[in-house]
């Protein structure tokens, strides 16, 4: 299978450790990702906030590149860039406003690729990863975390219920693990509110962490770099506010299928991450 990849901004600076994951887990499962050459940032987070149809062009142009690649799908990881490459997608099926977007582009652009998550891949291809699973995740307990952007807005996102989605729940259940039942699992994090913020980003943050210890999780597993780094990131200053210590490990859905493939920890970037999975007695093992 070969599908054009957007890494988008955070996968090649913040979030790389998602772009490594992602890189080792497709190669195992025999999916070729080839990355849109001269690919610019998706306009997430302000564009869409400041000028409209820029925030279309801007993914419509990366859009545009990856039309000259011989591929269907467009694959973006990132919940974020998934969430701006849809929006152009979508509202461009709209005759004038994909006129007004094609004019601000230096190429041209068909709108005929089909913008995709990996998750949403991996969702169709469930047997072919259980039957590849080495370390079944059997002794972990994992809470989905889906956020806000890659459920939201539903008539754009199209990626299943927005209120109770299931499909990395699905994927997690395939690579063994326990899957725990929680109310948190579309919460917003804050996202971007992170630094401007920041006390609004430790209680959103708070709140989920609390939801996702209180329901029995070892760790939360996301899709987004945004969530990822809220959740991460903001554990010792929810220490420090708060005086409550967590130390919930925040995995990748790709770090998941990773090491329940039989991929080294280090190999997926476990290594990277703020609050350690290696806490977790279950992956100090692997």
């Amino acid at each position: 299978m070969k599908v054009a990849y957007f890494p988008g901004c955070s996968l090649h600076s913040t979030g790389i450790e998602f772009d490594i994951s992602v890189q080792e887990v497709c190669k195992a499962l025999g999916i070729e990702l080839q990355e849109i050459e001269g690919w610019v940032c998706c306009g997430a987070t302000s564009a869409h906030a400041t000028n409209h149809l820029l925030s279309l062009a801007l993914p419509a142009y990366s859009l545009a590149l990856a039309e000259r690649m011989d591929v269907e799908d467009v694959v973006a990881p990132c919940a974020a860039c998934f969430n701006r490459l849809k929006h152009a997608e979508v509202l461009c099926r709209d005759e004038e406003t994909f006129k007004k977007v094609k004019e601000l582009l230096p190429i041209p652009w068909e709108n005929r690729l089909r913008v995709r998550n990996l998750l949403d891949i991996f969702s169709e291809m469930l047997d072919e990863i259980k039957s590849k699973v080495k370390n079944p995740l059997s002794d972990l307990k994992l809470a989905s975390y889906y956020g806000c952007l890659l459920l939201r807005p539903p008539h754009i996102c199209q990626f299943d219920n927005p209120e109770n989605p299931q499909t990395m729940d699905e994927l997690l259940k395939a690579l063994g693990a326990q899957v725990v039942d929680w109310a948190f699992k579309t919460e917003c994090c804050g996202a971007n509110l992170t630094i401007p913020r920041s006390d609004l980003v430790v209680e959103l943050t708070y709140r989920i962490l609390k939801s996702a210890k209180s329901a029995g999780a070892d760790a939360i597993v996301t899709a987004c770099p945004f969530c990822h780094l809220n959740l991460d990131a903001r554990q010792a200053d929810i220490q420090r506010v708060k005086g409550e210590v967590f130390n919930i490990p925040i995995l990748y859905f790709t770090q998941a299928v990773g090491l329940a493939l039989g991929i080294p920890a280090k190999k997926l970037g476990l290594n990277r991450h703020l609050v350690s999975p290696f806490l977790i007695p279950a992956l100090r093992r692997r």
